[in-house]
């Protein structure tokens, strides 16, 4: 579990917490980064930089909370973080980049040799008046690290999960390919997802290959006529912006006696995580290790924001049946 994680860690590396914010410097464990006039609003501020520094060689991953972040909104059509944002980088390691309103999220971050500094920077434009962050920073050691390619680690057996930005009057970022993760818990063998509300799945196909009707419920099952070549939603062909949750393989039987398996994956985009006739909206996987993909690409033209809200679902694991 991620808290008897954190309190290894005390233990390990006698914890100090640092409070820091613009234009400093921390090594430090433990590290709360926050606006200038936290905990209130700050105003009239063009950028704010941290650097931090590792505490020791076994440290090999951050994990960032963001316990308040609020910053500007992404351009409402593209989804591109364009006035404000918070980039995170290290040497060659990937840059992270969002903006928005992501209060509760978290994510893991890799990090690599004593001598490269890790940089948050943060670029606050001028449309926005005020902002409002508090982000913890912890210093994860090599033991204690959320699995490979784990932007976002939950460890409950049931849970809430959102995109980045996925707020009243938001929309969900352009440029994230990641994947969230959930970890398995004793005795459970499979895991259920249902959208939070009716509408809290929104995701434009976002391509500029197949024309979709904005009036028409597409879910992971819906059939588009086979026009033009165009595929069925299910295959994800058409889906440039989508979230992949791993189905249950089964062996296709093709000619000449093929057998092709361990090919199933479920791709959703449109305006319903399920099929529109499956009501209510349930799915199940055991697919282990229990995963989300999230894939949105840079935008191909503008579009609704109401239509890409992005996604919210309530996750509950299941027991085995032995």
């Amino acid at each position: 579990m991620v808290c008897s994680h954190f309190h290894y860690q005390i233990r390990a590396f006698q914890t100090k917490i640092l409070t820091a914010t613009c234009n400093e410097q921390s090594i430090n464990n433990i590290t709360y980064f926050v606006n200038p006039d936290f905990p209130d609003l700050t105003e009239g501020m063009s950028s704010c930089n941290l650097e931090l520094r590792k505490i020791d060689e076994d440290i090999t991953q951050l994990r960032l909370d963001f316990v308040h972040f609020n910053l500007g909104q992404p351009n409402r059509k593209t989804g591109v973080c364009e006035e404000d944002y918070f980039q995170l980088s290290s040497g060659d390691s990937q840059t992270l980049t969002i903006c928005g309103v992501n209060s509760g999220q978290h994510v893991y971050f890799d990090i690599e040799t004593m001598a490269d500094p890790i940089t948050i920077s943060m670029k606050l434009g001028s449309k926005t008046l005020s902002r409002l962050w508090e982000v913890r920073i912890i210093q994860v050691p090599f033991s204690q690290r959320a699995p490979a390619g784990c932007l976002q680690l939950y460890t409950g057996r049931r849970g809430v999960i959102k995109t980045m930005n996925f707020a009243d009057n938001g929309r969900h970022l352009a440029n994230q390919e990641y994947n969230i993760c959930i970890e398995q818990a004793e005795d459970m063998c499979s895991i259920v997802y249902e959208p939070c509300y009716e509408n809290a799945f929104r995701i434009s196909p976002n391509t500029a290959d197949v024309n979709i009707d904005s009036n028409n419920e597409l879910g992971s099952g819906d059939d588009l006529e086979d026009e033009s070549n165009i595929i069925q939603n299910d295959s994800g062909e058409f889906c440039n912006d989508k979230i992949v949750i791993p189905c249950n393989p089964e062996d296709l039987i093709l000619e000449g006696d093929q057998v092709l398996s361990d090919i199933c994956q479920t791709i959703h985009c449109g305006r319903s995580l399920c099929p529109a006739e499956q009501d209510p909206c349930r799915i199940e996987s055991n697919i282990i290790p229990f995963t989300i993909g999230v894939h949105f690409g840079q935008s191909l033209g503008e579009e609704s924001p109401e239509d890409n809200l992005g996604m919210c679902v309530n996750y509950e694991q299941q027991p085995c049946n032995f």
